[in-house]
């Protein structure tokens, strides 16, 4: 939240407590003094939305490895006490993996899914009577408070379910072939079903802090996982393994019938990107059309301003005559915010004008417009916060991003 959600909450607090121990004069007064406060942090901010954007060169959105999602953050807003936890948690959780023979990508799901839930730290409160790591009920049947309240049961309970398979647990379902964020969702049935996948940069470097082996392979799971095959960052910020689906393929990678354009195949990192052709869908309309767009773009490159630092998603939205984009993440813009029919996964053709988003291991991933002839106009791919005319596979071989794919300059959200 912002400063200003927070300050909401805290009036809400402040209110009901005042009004009962200091009476009502005293309450409006002090009440009066937190909204000055709250208007008085949003003069000369930034949006989230228009500040979101993508990282340094080689560390696109590096959020930290303590990251929780925020940017320019160097701890992610996490303390050393609760990185302590974190780490202690964690142990505990690869131990009854190890105990039930699973795989280190068994330990990495329950990982990412402890950090959506409770930051990974075994707190008393929560949602309704929700409670401990994963956020547990105990009217929903995963035990008692008590029991929740223990990392070892609550961690049992997540990987392997109750005994008769209700609730279930990460055994119970065919998660071998689900991408992590989904393997977490299929357990926890969770109001927020694309929650746990952000979680994977950090979990992977709370795990190798504390010395967990999240490549290992189960005596149940001859296949699980392979090692990184991905196109992310190597390390504690590369993507998952290989699913052991039998076919090799990473269950993160683009399903086989995605919707690609019909000008071509999807093709392998590091290949040229060629022109296609397109018409925009009726529902894309924009301040600014496709070709003044991509003038915007290059006059701003020709520039030399260096305004964009972390900014690729805002810098795409003013391009097309936004204010901003309406949304925080690029990776989220193209994943959630942009419908399946307008998202070409993997196609290597985009039509000039089109956004080109890639996962770069990290949180915000990364989005530019592509303007022809295997070019784009990406921030920080060339001097740190100015726009740049560049190859598209710079995002590939100087980042070592993988691309995901392509879309219409569509901002659902924008204003």
């Amino acid at each position: 939240m912002d400063g200003r959600q927070a300050l909401a909450l805290a009036a809400g607090g402040a209110r009901r407590a005042l009004v009962v121990k200091l009476g009502l004069p005293i309450a409006v007064i002090f009440v009066v003094m937190l909204i000055i406060l709250g208007a008085m942090s949003g003069i000369g901010g930034t949006s989230s939305a228009a500040a979101a954007g993508c990282g340094d060169r080689g560390q696109p959105a590096d959020d930290g490895e303590q990251g929780n999602g925020r940017q320019g953050d160097a701890t992610g807003g996490a303390s050393k006490e609760l990185r302590a936890r974190q780490v202690t948690n964690a142990k505990i959780i690869d131990e009854v993996a190890k105990e039930g023979k699973l795989p280190g990508r068994a330990t990495l799901i329950a990982l990412m899914t402890a950090l959506a839930e409770s930051q990974l730290d075994n707190i008393n409160y929560g949602d309704r009577d929700s409670l401990g790591l994963f956020q547990q009920r105990p009217s929903s049947g995963w035990g008692t408070r008590d029991q929740i309240l223990d990392p070892k049961y609550a961690a049992h309970m997540f990987l392997f379910g109750g005994d008769s398979g209700d609730p279930p647990g990460l055994e119970d379902i065919p998660w071998e072939n689900l991408s992590l964020n989904d393997a977490a969702q299929k357990v926890q049935r969770s109001g927020f079903p694309d929650a746990y996948g952000p979680k994977e940069t950090q979990a992977r470097s709370i795990a190798k802090e504390a010395g967990i082996d999240l490549e290992r392979s189960g005596e149940n799971h001859p296949k699980q996982p392979g090692k990184n095959t991905s196109g992310g960052n190597s390390g504690d910020s590369g993507n998952s393994g290989n699913s052991g689906n039998g076919n090799g393929k990473d269950p993160d990678e683009p399903p086989d019938d995605c919707n690609t354009s019909g000008s071509g195949q999807p093709g392998k990192p590091g290949e040229p990107f060629h022109d296609g052709n397109a018409n925009w869908p009726a529902v894309v309309k924009n301040p600014r059309s496709t070709a003044d767009a991509i003038r915007w773009a290059k006059a701003e490159a020709d520039s030399h301003r260096a305004n964009w630092y972390q900014k690729c998603l805002a810098f795409t939205s003013i391009a097309y005559g936004w204010n901003f984009s309406g949304t925080d993440y690029a990776i989220d813009h193209y994943q959630i915010e942009m419908p399946k029919d307008m998202r070409h996964d993997g196609d290597r053709n985009p039509p000039p004008g089109a956004l080109m988003f890639w996962d770069t291991g990290h949180r915000a991933g990364h989005v530019a417009i592509y303007v022809g002839d295997g070019k784009i106009a990406s921030n920080d791919i060339g001097p740190i916060g100015e726009i740049s005319i560049v190859p598209a596979t710079e995002i590939e071989t100087k980042w070592n991003a993988k691309y995901l794919g392509w879309s219409p300059p569509y901002y659902p959200k924008g204003g």
